[in-house]
């Protein structure tokens, strides 16, 4: 019973810290009059696409969090369950310690000198004695120090594993809430007029541009990944912009260089700010295709430089995958990653 009122209490500390550490900011839409005008409306919308960007990459952020978290219980799992199996590994001498009666220095010195024959055989029994006696304490303090790691294990691996729960719990009420105000989104997107609609897709991801041959952009990367990479991206130009989707059939910016190097043999994590962190820097002028570009302060956005000025991504709601400008609004730098 103290077993389970303790995991209960590291239950309760760990989804604080998850909580925290997973927190978003999805504050609600500040109040106001409603628009007046259609040009109104339609910057409302803009800014709301805006608003998701960040907390689209927020998410994913917490993904990353959530899987570091498991991974860490799953470690300490495997910890715990060594230790457990070590300590098992004495059951059959600690049976053995038992059966023989051992129960002190003192008794069997004193049985030893009852049951001597001679001077010689009582100084043979005694030195027999001590010898089982200094291996039974040694084989206990083994064991004891065994259980205590064990105990350590056990605890470390319950509490990494409560924490993983309270995270992954903290980032699936978080889905929900930004999904409910991904829907409201869409909805005021949808009462927006074709041309307003245009407007909106066109300030948040860049005009759309003419794709280049996907056989052009390939030979001028700067190895085979890259090609593979910059090829299969440009296959899923028309594509669906899906928020938290990485392929086959729909995508999010994230998701749409990850499932472009996934093809080319290279993993890499669904989450712009961390891909904007991996590989080697590359300048503006240094660009080639294959490189992920990224856009924004903190960075929530990456495309896939497809060369000529151009890149692939998939930016907005309402928007299909496309090629557009690298210069659009945002622009911060970019990666090399093969």
């Amino acid at each position: 019973m103290q077993r389970n009122r303790t995991t209960g209490h590291r239950w309760s500390g760990a989804a604080v810290a998850a909580a925290g550490l997973l927190a978003l900011v999805l504050a609600p839409t500040a109040a106001s009059a409603a628009p007046a005008t259609a040009e109104e409306a339609a910057a409302l919308v803009e800014e709301t696409g805006r608003q998701l960007t960040a907390l689209d990459e927020q998410v994913h952020q917490a993904e990353l969090t959530v899987q570091a978290r498991q991974q860490a219980a799953a470690d300490a799992e495997r910890a715990a369950a060594d230790a457990e199996g070590t300590l098992a590994q004495y059951a059959p001498q600690i049976r053995a310690i038992a059966q023989t009666g051992y129960t002190g220095g003192t008794r069997s010195r004193v049985a030893a000198f009852l049951g001597s024959d001679s001077a010689d055989d009582l100084v043979a029994q005694m030195t027999t004695l001590e010898l089982i006696a200094d291996h039974t304490e040694g084989v206990l303090a083994e064991v004891a120090a065994a259980q205590a790691h064990a105990e350590e294990a056990r605890t470390a691996a319950d509490a990494a594993g409560a924490e993983a729960e309270a995270a992954l719990a903290a980032l699936h009420d978080q889905q929900a809430q930004v999904q409910a105000q991904v829907d409201a989104y869409e909805a005021d997107f949808a009462r927006l007029s074709a041309a307003e609609q245009t407007a909106v897709t066109t300030a948040l991801a860049g005009p759309t541009l003419a794709a280049p041959s996907a056989e052009t952009a390939a030979a001028a990367a700067p190895g085979p990944a890259a090609a593979v990479a910059v090829q299969t991206a440009l296959a899923q130009v028309g594509d669906p912009y899906v928020w938290g989707a990485s392929g086959p059939d729909g995508f999010d910016c994230s998701g749409l260089t990850q499932y472009a190097y996934a093809a080319a043999g290279i993993s890499l994590p669904h989450s712009s700010g961390a891909q904007s962190s991996m590989g080697t820097p590359v300048s503006r002028a240094d660009l080639v295709p294959g490189d992920v570009v990224y856009f924004y302060s903190p960075v929530s956005h990456v495309g896939l430089y497809v060369g000529d000025g151009k890149m692939v991504h998939a930016r907005t709601f309402g928007s299909p995958v496309a090629v557009t400008s690298v210069d659009v609004s945002g622009y911060r730098g970019a990666v090399r990653v093969a």
